[in-house]
């Protein structure tokens, strides 16, 4: 997905995926239930309820299209703290 992402997205993305904060030992993720909003045409806000052992997590992030007609992820989210904005964002 992250050819997919632009922005503070692909940072905050590459930074889940490193940290694996969906793994837990023995047990695998699974996609508990799914959801969007179009705030607008052109953007999907999209959430995912992703449950792993008795743990229960959501994911959110922002898919816009672009000029070229392809989706990128302006945004992505996973419950619980955010990571801090630095200068370069």
């Amino acid at each position: 997905m992250l050819r997919h992402t632009v922005g503070r997205a692909y940072d905050d993305l590459a930074h889940l995926a490193d940290h694996g904060p969906l793994r837990l030992r023995g047990a695998h993720p699974v996609v508990r239930d799914i959801g969007y909003f179009e705030p607008r045409p052109g953007a999907l806000e999209v959430f995912a309820r992703i449950g792993a052992g008795d743990r229960l997590r959501a994911l959110a992030f922002r898919l816009e299209r672009g000029r070229d007609l392809r989706w990128r992820c302006t945004a992505v989210e996973l419950g619980g703290p955010r990571r801090p904005h630095t200068d370069d964002d």
